[in-house]
């Protein structure tokens, strides 16, 4: 596996998961908190609930997804803007995408103490919708044979993400993947708004076909 800053923070990420997995008291300390952040001025939360999961299950499913989309974009940006700026915008898209994800969360809940989150799906969702913005067309494949473009598993995603908010019966922020796919569509654009038309021209000449 190439050294990119894409696999780094996804071994970084895997080994901390791990690591707490069975260590719950240093989980807890890492974990999204919206009430200790605002009474204990714990700001750290913000980044460090990024680099810890639920479980294998969600350990997993990030990772994989993050490796496959966060790969592509890094590439992109270093390629057209050099290492220096396309490391510099993937830091921006990733950890703001975990950081500004969680904003809406803090403020609904900072007066709750028993709110708890963890997981890096804003960054994840961040990374997923900058390369969707651009390259919404290309065949994304689940298990080798079932494929869609890029801005329909985007469209499936954020509807997953939406009913298992709905539900709340975990602690995966899934309000998050919302909010972290937003930050992640404007922030590809603002770094390159020309690339929207792009954008346009491939979703509206897509033929399913």
């Amino acid at each position: 596996m190439a050294i990119t800053l894409t696999n780094l923070l996804l071994l970084i990420t895997t080994l901390t998961s791990i690591y707490t997995f069975r260590r719950p008291e240093l989980q807890e300390k890492l974990m999204f908190n919206p009430y200790r952040i605002k009474h204990k001025g714990q700001w750290y939360r913000f980044v460090t609930s990024g680099l810890i999961h639920l479980g294998w299950v969600h350990l997993l499913f990030n990772m994989f997804t993050f490796y496959f989309f966060g790969n592509w974009v890094e590439r992109y940006w270093v390629l057209i803007d050099g290492k220096e700026w396309g490391y510099f915008y993937f830091l921006l898209l990733y950890v703001g995408g975990i950081v500004v994800a969680d904003i809406p969360t803090y403020l609904r809940y900072k007066n709750q103490p028993y709110y708890n989150s963890l997981g890096a799906s804003g960054g994840v969702s961040a990374v997923i919708f900058a390369t969707i913005f651009y390259n919404p067309a290309e065949l994304v494949c689940i298990y080798a044979f079932f494929c869609l473009p890029g801005f329909i598993w985007g469209i499936i995603y954020l509807v997953y993400s939406y009913l298992y908010d709905k539900r709340g019966t975990d602690s995966i922020n899934h309000a998050a993947h919302f909010y972290g796919a937003l930050y992640g569509f404007l922030l590809a654009f603002l770094i390159r708004p020309a690339a929207a038309i792009d954008f346009w021209h491939a979703i509206t000449n897509w033929n399913p076909l």
